[in-house]
């Protein structure tokens, strides 16, 4: 790997190398090699100039490809050590606004971080969206594909931004694989959107510049049989690997229309990563794909996937537009929108569902009108509000969570969260009172997509009436899994579990 070339030898002398180019090419792997390039070089060498082209007014998007346990994460989150390209860039973006801001010149940040697991969305800054229901993708008509009731918060420093991607990836699904232990399961987009505001004073004209920064971390690319992967943990990997080949669909229909070739059907509707990437693929974006690659000799199969992945992707032509005063008319033509969905409920004659959704469609428009009129002073205490509120409702099912560290109470019983990784362990503390049940979020959804209940205190009621208070994800865990019971006994407490269901066989 040297100058923008990867040569990948087969371990089989017989055949040949396989020689790519690309217009950078990293190796990571051993830090005493004089061609190593650590966490700075990387975002140096790709998250400067994604920075330049968002002041500039662009739209823009880094994403990461390739095998499971390859370094997506790393390279796009790293450690505390060793921050990756997200932190490195919200961190740039906040000096550059320090630096530049003037009476003529003013800048507002706002984030959204969503997950998407099992072709399902899940808000990761809202705890109370998380938990009790998945959020709705759909096109609308004016800003394209969008996810309904997605929190966006406005951010003004650093460390909020670093605060909310913290709390974030507590709240992302991370699971075990033989694999990788510390493999995330799940797709992460985080994204940014950065308004700048101009003003001449001497010509009283104020204008604005508007990008949308999109960070996205993909779950690994995996063989079931390679991982061991069964059950429920098949039928994840499956989700994954469908919106994966999705991805590689669309990357390879849009490499042939940029080719020249007669105009070709794009499947960005056939999963919602790429219905909800549509801009940064192929669109008005400027992208960068990083594919991140085994030096193992046995995954040479997979690595080899990868870097033909790469290869097609970079043939595609995007069309980057600077977004100049984009929200006047948005907000004209949602204006608009919302006046004529009010005479089509109205006149309409049809069946119910056809009015729903009409009705659905005015709430979203109504909504979001209303969200671009508040005042940034409104949307920065709209997020105070919120991290009051999820503070809250971790609180509610046992967890403690310090922005600082760790911290627990004296003379409690609680569970502590442990991970290999870094920057997964000793995040949350589940603290026990005198009984505390703990149950798998997952089974409580599937019983209730299945009927068996309205909602976890109607499945908690047929199980004995004792509350779920410990909620877990992960292979293995029951829907009710374990009784934890703090008991007094000679003046002094202690702890008892008792397994439920089949969870002790």
């Amino acid at each position: 790997m040297c100058n923008g070339q990867t040569i990948l030898d087969h371990v089989s002398d017989d055949k040949q190398p396989k020689t790519f180019t690309f217009d950078h090419s990293f190796y990571s792997t051993d830090p005493s090699d004089p061609n190593f390039a650590n966490q700075e070089e990387v975002f140096n060498s790709l998250g400067s100039g994604v920075l330049e082209n968002a002041f500039s007014g662009y739209n823009a998007c880094i994403f990461a490809y390739g095998q499971t346990g390859s370094g997506k994460s790393y390279s796009m989150m790293g450690t505390a050590e060793q921050p990756g390209i997200i932190p490195r860039l919200c961190n740039e973006v906040f000096r550059r606004i320090h630096e530049t801001t003037c009476e003529t010149l003013q800048y507002k940040v706002e984030v959204s971080y969503m997950e998407i697991y099992n072709e399902r969305v899940r808000d990761l800054l809202d705890p109370k969206k998380s938990n009790k229901h998945h959020l709705k993708v759909r096109e609308h008509k004016i800003l394209g594909p969008m996810v309904d009731g997605l929190s966006v918060l406005a951010v003004d420093s650093f460390q909020q931004i670093a605060s909310l991607i913290e709390e974030g990836n507590k709240s992302r699904t991370v699971a075990a694989t033989n694999m990788n232990a510390e493999s995330s399961r799940s797709h992460a987009v985080f994204n940014i959107t950065l308004t700048q505001i101009l003003k001449d004073v001497e010509k009283d004209f104020t204008g604005e510049k508007v990008s949308k920064i999109s960070l996205v971390d993909l779950a690994g690319s995996e063989r079931a049989g390679k991982t061991g992967a069964m059950g429920k943990r098949l039928e994840e990997g499956g989700n994954i690997n469908k919106s994966l080949t999705t991805l590689g669909m669309v990357i390879s229909a849009l490499a042939e229309r940029s080719n020249g070739k007669k105009e070709k059907f794009i499947p960005y509707r056939d999963s919602v990563l790429t219905w909800l990437l549509k801009d940064n693929l192929g669109g008005n974006s400027r992208t960068v794909m990083i594919a991140t690659i085994s030096p193992s000799a046995d995954n040479y199969e997979e690595t080899l996937s990868t870097l033909r992945y790469a290869d097609r992707a970079k043939r595609i032509v995007n069309h980057a537009v600077v977004n100049e005063d984009p929200n006047a008319k948005i907000i004209r033509e949602l204006r608009e929108e919302v006046e004529t969905l009010r005479m089509q409920i109205s006149q309409t004659l049809k069946e119910h569902s056809e009015t729903a959704e009409l009705r659905e469609r005015l709430a979203e428009s109504e909504r979001l009108v209303a969200q671009m009129n508040k005042s940034w002073e409104e949307r920065l205490k709209e997020t105070e509000t919120l991290n009051k509120e999820r503070q809250r409702d971790l609180a509610e099912i046992g967890i403690s969570i310090e922005s600082s560290g760790i911290k627990v109470e004296k003379d409690r019983f609680y569970l502590v969260n442990l991970n290999a990784d870094p920057s997964l362990n000793e995040l949350l503390v589940y603290y026990i009172n005198s009984t505390a049940i703990i149950g798998n979020l997952d089974e409580i959804e599937t019983s209730l997509d299945s009927g068996l209940g309205n909602s976890v205190e109607d499945l908690d009621k047929k199980d004995g009436g004792e509350r779920t208070s410990i909620v877990l994800r992960g292979l293995g865990v029951m829907r009710r899994h374990a009784r934890l019971s703090v008991v007094e006994e000679r003046g002094r407490q202690r702890l008892y579990v008792e397994p439920l269901s089949n969870a002790g066989r």
